[in-house]
């Protein structure tokens, strides 16, 4: 995983029964991304950040942004749009908890202007 920014990084295709990061790893990594970004479950099962827009509209814009990364990165959050709010959570179903994509994912998020404080 090296010295390798996250969002430089491209993910990559991962097997069912591939290994999960340790919890310790994912804290390495979540020092890489924005502070809003939060680790879910007692073992950092899932991360997940709420961003918050003035209206519909900014939500829909911001999560059509989010949708094109995915699908260049071949990763996909969980999306959950309430009018100006959106959460996203990630985490890889085919290992059953987090992976280095998942990590990679958030660090593009972050990029985009719509993330940025």
């Amino acid at each position: 995983m090296g010295n390798v920014p996250l969002s430089t990084k491209t993910c990559v295709p991962c097997k069912a029964g591939a290994p999960k990061l340790s919890p310790k790893m994912a804290q390495v990594l979540m020092r890489q991304l924005s502070p809003k970004w939060k680790l879910k479950g007692n073992s950092g099962s899932s991360i997940e950040r709420v961003f918050q827009f003035k209206n519909f509209r900014e939500s829909m814009h911001f999560v059509n942004r989010v949708a094109e990364i995915a699908e260049q990165e071949g990763h996909h959050p969980d999306i959950h749009i309430h009018y100006s709010e959106v959460r996203l959570e990630l985490y890889t179903h085919k290992v059953g908890g987090l992976h280095e994509n998942d990590f990679i994912l958030a660090a593009k998020i972050d990029k985009l202007p719509e993330a940025l404080p």
